[in-house]
């Protein structure tokens, strides 16, 4: 199994730091407002990224956090006129809704930075011990000048990014790349701390919540590629000075999901809300997932309605092979292998084996689509078709694709058996009335 591990800019094999099992942190949002499907991204695939790796047995601690403390926060509780955590825990609610509103998990370790201010202010107490972070004027920032190979992640120069335009200037700092780690506030929510009243600087959050919560290096940490740089960077920064390695063995960033060819922006006003979407979530996901994704997916509604349509194919056969097995009483038991659909079940297993490679792994659905179309249209035998309801199970197992079907009660069970007879039997009355039945109950 190979990543493409953006810390060394190339495809490497993975190998766990403890065998069969896989430590995985993905930096999570600022809960001031709804999320947009630009930010349901990183969402959807590294829930992927987990299935798969559950779907190969591993044992998988999978950690997101929530940024509840934070200026934009602050802004829109002074003109809602509520508290900050009133406006936090809303969108937490809000934004694990569409977590699972595009089929993925909530069930992984979800820390607040609010819950961990006592873990956070320790962490920059000890940077500030030895020497890596100085206190000024109740700001604390980070000594950037300590960091030997200062932006290895992001590949940038110390030089160019010292000229550059996105340092901010602050005559407090000792150079103008050092980032605040604690920030004297008057305005908002303070806290307590030996270095007085405020609030941790964000590229600390993390960095302090994956010391406590893993204890040790991890082997994945993840998310959109906009985090690269300052923000990861900056994690991996602390994280070198005061543990002797660079957080993960392995970092993923996941590339943007662009609209009228610009990055999809809650401030702007150009973007859409998870909320709002009318999709079916399986379609969102496959629309997601058919981009490899390290590049850029650009939105339209055009695209949208390709994938509405794909996945409706899926569904029609799907439940043709699923009435078809259920009707010889077959959903379960031994399945017997056909050849091809070994060979379209390895070559999924092979694409998602190269960098969890989504849109080669869809294809093989599609392959699988058709191959048991052309099953169900045949007469095959009831083993075989349990077969390919199997492969279809695991794909969506690792796609997060959900058909909701149920096995037919034995009264609609022998209606179905009569509808099929009328049919054949070219009786139109019959057949027209057992379908009307079958329709009421939801069956077809």
């Amino acid at each position: 199994m190979k990543i493409f591990n953006t810390l060394s800019n190339k495809l490497e094999e993975f190998v766990p730091i403890h065998k069969g099992k896989v430590n995985m942190y993905i930096c999570g949002p600022t809960v001031y407002n709804y999320i947009h499907i630009g930010n349901a991204r990183p969402v959807i695939f590294f829930d992927t990224v987990r299935r798969y790796f559950e779907h190969k047995d591993y044992e998988v601690k999978f950690a997101s956090n929530f940024t509840d403390v934070d200026d934009r926060i602050i802004t829109k509780a002074i003109e809602l006129e509520q508290k900050e955590i009133e406006i936090s825990e809303k969108f937490i609610s809000a934004f694990l809704k569409d977590v699972e509103r595009v089929n993925s998990s909530t069930d992984y370790i979800k820390p607040k930075v609010t819950e961990y201010m006592d873990e956070i202010i320790a962490y920059i107490g000890m940077l500030i011990e030895k020497g890596y972070a100085y206190k000024v004027e109740g700001d604390v920032y980070f000594r950037v000048q300590h960091v030997k190979d200062y932006g290895v992640l992001s590949n940038r120069n110390v030089e160019d990014l010292i000229s550059g335009s996105r340092v901010e200037i602050n005559h407090k700092k000792e150079n103008p790349l050092d980032f605040t780690l604690w920030k004297k506030t008057e305005v908002g929510i303070q806290f307590e701390s030996p270095f007085g009243k405020g609030r941790p600087g964000w590229h600390t959050e993390c960095v302090a919540m994956i010391d406590d919560i893993f204890k040790e290096e991890i082997d994945i940490h993840g998310g959109g590629s906009g985090l690269m740089f300052p923000h990861h960077e900056n994690e991996i920064a602390q994280s070198q000075v005061l543990n002797g390695h660079k957080i993960a063995r392995y970092w993923m960033h996941n590339g943007l999901l662009n609209i009228k060819g610009s990055k999809m922006s809650k401030s702007e006003g150009e973007s859409i809300l998870v909320k709002d979407l009318t999709i079916d979530a399986n379609a969102f996901r496959l629309f997601t997932l058919s981009t490899q994704y390290r590049s850029p997916i650009n939105f339209s509604d055009e695209s949208l309605d390709v994938y509405s349509k794909e996945w409706d194919k899926i569904v029609r056969v799907y439940k043709q092979l699923f009435l078809k097995l259920d009707l010889e009483d077959m959903l379960e038991g031994t399945a017997k292998i056909d050849p091809d659909l070994l060979s379209i079940y390895k070559s999924f297993l092979q694409a998602m084996d190269n960098d969890f490679n989504t849109p080669n792994a869809i294809t093989e659905l599609q392959n699988l689509v058709k191959k048991a179309n052309q099953l169900v249209r045949a007469k095959t035998e009831p083993n075989i078709l349990l077969s390919a309801l199997k492969v279809f199970n695991d794909f969506f197992d690792v796609l997060g694709l959900k058909i909701e079907i149920k096995p037919m009660e034995k009264e609609n069970k022998e209606i179905y058996k009569l509808w099929i007879k009328a049919r054949l039997e070219k009786d139109f009355d019959n057949a027209d009335k057992y379908r009307n039945i079958l329709q009421e109950n939801g069956i077809i």
